[in-house]
């Protein structure tokens, strides 16, 4: 069924909605999983609901799985293994408001893949947004103290989100490649499956390593959140936008994830939205909005 551009960006914006909340909960469970098995189970979770309605789909298209291998592997060590583990990573000696608001960074990391991946050129008017969007970044990264900048003092926690930006804009810029012939469900069961099998080895192993300790029913309940919103229902939106308007339309969505962020942080974790957090957020939505603007012409 063909889906409008205004109901793309509905389903942009409920997907930024359901991981907004996977970031307060991989922060609350920080102190419960390490970020390995967190993010298996996490996955573990949502491959196990998809099952039942993308297997039926998958008969006969064995030929087709195998055809497009490389590109589901890719998808799924991008999208489903690598940018979660550094996200929760990053949440463990980071705020949850800090790593949304650095989140916001994402459009300009879409922006550069596009470039070296669909050698998609970038204006100067882009390459200013981004250099205006990095000042912002450089803003949060140093609490607003100038003098932790100039001796770029980077915080560990921030550093990870950082580093996960360029590699969900890698995820996002491939999808444009994946298979045809494979529906929304078969699509996320198939990167889902795969990305649960390349964390199981690590979290098997850190397990042997640190026994974990059994989690309470709320922080159950949080991880079944992570698997079923944050995953499937947040992935079926994700994916089924970015297909309609493109990655880079998409990109413009994102900044819907730190202002859910922000205020679920605030509500459940106590956390406090300073003074530095918005002339951060500022400059780089200021960055954001001119290197996708559309210059007019006369």
């Amino acid at each position: 069924m063909p889906v409008s551009r205004l109901h793309a960006f509905l389903l942009l914006a409920l997907a930024n909605l359901f991981w907004s909340g996977n970031w307060i909960a991989g922060r609350a469970l920080r102190d419960v999983f390490e970020p390995v098995p967190l993010n298996f189970w996490r996955w573990t979770v949502a491959t196990l609901a998809l099952a039942p309605f993308a297997l039926p789909g998958l008969r006969g298209k064995l030929p087709l799985l195998r055809q497009h291998a490389g590109i589901l592997l890719l998808l799924a060590l991008s999208g489903v293994a690598v940018f979660q583990n550094l996200v929760y990573m990053g949440l463990r000696s980071t705020t949850a408001v800090n790593a949304v608001l650095l989140n916001s960074s994402m459009p300009l990391f879409m922006l550069l893949c596009s470039w070296v991946i669909e050698r998609e050129h970038p204006s100067p008017r882009q390459i200013a947004g981004i250099l205006i969007s990095l000042a912002g970044i450089g803003v949060i990264l140093s609490r607003g103290d100038a003098q932790a900048l100039l001796q770029f003092q980077l915080h560990a926690g921030d550093a990870w989100i950082l580093l996960a930006m360029p590699v969900w804009g890698v995820y996002s810029v491939l999808l444009k490649r994946r298979p045809a012939g494979l529906g929304a469900l078969e699509f996320l069961f198939a990167i889902s499956l795969a990305g649960t099998l390349m964390l199981a080895p690590v979290a098997a192993y850190q397990a042997l390593q640190s026994p974990m300790r059994m989690p309470t029913g709320v922080q159950a309940l949080g991880v079944l959140y992570m698997g079923l919103g944050a995953s499937v229902f947040a992935f079926i939106c994700w994916n089924r936008g970015v297909s309609v308007v493109g990655a880079n339309a998409a990109g413009f969505t994102v900044h819907l994830l730190p202002a859910f962020g922000t205020v679920l942080a605030i509500l459940f974790l106590g956390e406090s939205f300073a003074g530095f957090h918005a002339a951060g957020i500022a400059t780089i939505l200021a960055g954001v909005l001119l290197a996708t603007s559309i210059s007019k012409k006369p």
